[in-house]
């Protein structure tokens, strides 16, 4: 999801581990299936991990984050963030993907619900991935706020692929 006001950095390459990288239509199924991200920012106090559920819809992940959290105190002094989605268990399971970024606040602060068309997509995708029980509709509680991620890097690994 794209706007002509959102002007992306150039993606720098992933240079290690391209035989277990995974493509891009790889990387999408992955991330459109796993449900968690752990979000890593950097505070006064140094970094900050949280896990998130998160949508990405193609060129960016999209976190759908309560604006009086600490991860939102230290993105608005310092936006560079990193994000990590990964799965299995046994060594030749482990696959994942970690992206890092600039995040920005997208939208209207904090989210009412009012007509936005930046977040139509992205909370079509967060609705259908989490909230089944709401037949997928968003939910605005006055709290949460959309922060866009845009890369500047990605990493995957897959490393099922050492197996083939």
């Amino acid at each position: 999801m794209a706007d002509d006001q959102h002007d992306a950095p150039p993606l720098r390459p992933q240079k290690r581990g391209r035989k277990i990288a995974m493509t891009d239509a790889e990387r999408d199924d992955f991330l459109a299936g796993e449900r968690t991200c752990r979000v890593a920012t950097l505070g006064l106090d140094g970094p900050h991990a949280t896990p998130l559920w998160f949508a990405w819809d193609g060129s960016c992940l999209w976190l759908y984050s309560i604006q009086r959290s600490q991860r939102w105190a230290d993105l608005e002094c310092d936006p560079r963030i990193s994000a990590v989605v990964d799965a299995g268990t046994e060594y030749f399971e482990l696959r994942g993907v970690e992206i890092t970024g600039r995040a920005e606040p997208v939208g209207e602060l904090p989210r009412t619900g009012a007509p936005d068309a930046a977040l139509v997509e992205v909370e079509r995708i967060f609705g259908g991935k989490y909230l089944a029980e709401n037949n997928g509709e968003m939910f605005h509680d006055l709290r949460h706020g959309w922060l866009r991620i845009t890369p500047t890097k990605i990493t995957s690994w897959d490393f099922r692929k050492l197996g083939k």
